[in-house]
């Protein structure tokens, strides 16, 4: 979620096709992802936007140490 202190106007948000190339996903993994909750986006109209701190926190939760 996003930190109440942070001016909405500041927020950049990303289209589901920026997230899947950024994390080198299919799209349909970042829709499969927003509808299960583990990455947070906000729905406008018929489209999601994803808010960049949003996928910042979802890569860091979700480091794997090996070993």
């Amino acid at each position: 979620m996003s930190d109440p202190v942070t001016p909405l106007g500041t927020v950049r948000f990303l289209k589901v096709a920026e997230v899947a190339a950024a994390l080198r996903v299919s799209r349909m993994s970042v829709y499969r992802l927003i509808h299960s909750g583990d990455l947070e986006a906000v729905r406008f109209g018929r489209n999601f936007r994803v808010p960049e701190h949003a996928v910042n926190a979802y890569l860091r939760e979700s480091f794997y140490h090996a070993g």
